[in-house]
């Protein structure tokens, strides 16, 4: 393989992802604790959009709200990998590489 079509791959391989990534920004996932007493809203990129705390929950003191919090907020994040590793994947897919 010549060293300009690997350029040019290498060049449409960055501009998928870079398309992918704005995608990722723009798109939202939630992670649900205690039956929807905590709502996490965050974008694929990590960036946290809002929490929702039930008056439920936040009768029950701190410690149950920090715990609530943390799982939803772990819900969340497992929901934005999944989503960043099918997108990314979408990316780069068909994509040669290098032997």
């Amino acid at each position: 393989m010549d060293m300009e079509t690997l350029m040019a791959q290498a060049s449409a391989l960055q501009n998928k992802v870079t398309a992918a990534q704005e995608r990722l920004a723009s798109m939202h996932v939630k992670g649900v604790a205690d039956n929807g007493a905590v709502i996490v809203d965050m974008t694929g990129k990590y960036d946290l959009a809002g929490i929702q705390i039930s008056d439920e929950l936040a009768s029950r003191g701190g410690a149950a709200v920090s715990d609530a919090v943390a799982r939803a907020y772990m819900d969340a994040k497992a929901k934005a990998d999944e989503l960043i590793d099918r997108v990314m994947g979408d990316a780069t897919a068909g994509v040669p590489l290098p032997e």
